[in-house]
């Protein structure tokens, strides 16, 4: 079996204009990576969002991260403030890295 990295993963569901705020605070924060998902729909606190209605000019984007614990607390202490005004929602868990060439944590 492959050497892994005990890792924590992080989920972030934003509203897409705030998108580029939010890699901002990640890259402040000393982020090395993150994965992009643009135009993704569900039910929330600003109700329902359907990425396939076509009046819906801005939806919500999913941005997704792993790092060690350590630079996951200061994420969180940089995000934690802002979630209120960004809206949508964070999650953190425990997760394995498997060991490859070129890792960006």
């Amino acid at each position: 079996m492959s050497p892994t990295l005990s890792m924590k993963r992080i989920e972030i569901v934003i509203d897409a204009g705030k998108l580029e705020e939010l890699i901002s605070l990640l890259m402040e924060a000393g982020a090395k990576g993150y994965t992009v998902i643009r135009r993704v729909g569900g039910l929330g606190s600003r109700g329902t969002r359907s990425p396939n209605d076509v009046l819906w000019d801005e939806g919500n984007s999913v941005v997704i991260l792993a790092c060690k614990a350590d630079q996951a607390a200061k994420i969180m202490q940089g995000l934690c403030p802002k979630l209120k005004k960004f809206g949508g929602m964070c999650l953190i868990s425990d997760c394995e890295w498997l060991e490859g060439p070129a890792a960006s944590y």
